[in-house]
């Protein structure tokens, strides 16, 4: 476009109506025309109130009108968040966020999630499988937790004369044993079997740093 031609020259723009009003929160904008011969809200004061400002919380869309001056005297002690603690007003401001309307989280982790992605099958009858929900009526299988065990957590479990991944309460229990069996007071001060006492605390140790015990 050539902005030095006489059709740009010719250009005027025009105001909108009602886009001078003021928000009553930014020091008062200027005068509403449509609200010629209103009275200041303040008690007592004979100014044209043709500055609204907003009345607060809980009272969206509804306004008090000034005059200038008390508009502006209004604003300087304005607070939307009067009243609330200090918790209700971070909630408010999260919420803000999204507009104060419900969410719900885009993705979760574990069986939930695959229950989420897998709904739609539950409209069809799928008997083996296919589709990843198998028999809908079905109760859902616990998941089973895999650990990878390492050469050293394996021998331990040997020492001990345990299976591998033996439980919390069958580690503990099979120490205590080995520990007074192998204990030289236990044999009348006999030393011949401190070594296997110390491998059975060395393995013991191992599977606890592990987080088996």
């Amino acid at each position: 476009m050539d902005f030095s031609g006489k059709e740009y020259d010719r250009i005027r723009a025009s105001r909108r109506k009602g886009s001078g009003r003021g928000s009553g929160r930014d020091g008062g904008g200027a005068a509403d025309a449509s609200v010629i011969g209103r009275e200041c809200a303040v008690p007592g004061c004979t100014e044209e109130g043709a500055y609204r400002a907003p009345k607060g919380r809980g009272k969206e869309g509804q306004y008090f009108w000034f005059c200038l001056d008390h508009v502006r005297e209004y604003n300087k002690t304005y607070n939307y968040f009067d009243g609330m603690t200090d918790d209700d007003v971070l909630a408010y401001q999260r919420d803000a966020i999204t507009g104060h309307r419900p969410t719900q989280p885009i993705g979760v982790r574990g069986r939930k999630a695959r229950a989420a992605r897998n709904t739609w099958s539950g409209m069809i009858d799928d008997p083996f499988g296919l589709f990843g929900q198998g028999d809908p009526h079905a109760a859902p299988q616990p998941e089973q937790e895999t650990r990878r065990i390492s050469a050293a957590d394996r021998h331990a479990f040997e020492v001990m004369g345990l299976e591998p991944g033996a439980s919390r309460e069958a580690i503990k229990s099979r120490y205590k044993t080995l520990v007074k069996r192998h204990h030289p007071d236990a044999n009348q001060g006999d030393r011949s079997s401190e070594d296997r006492l110390r491998s059975i605390i060395n393995a013991y140790n191992v599977l606890r740093r592990a987080g088996y015990c």
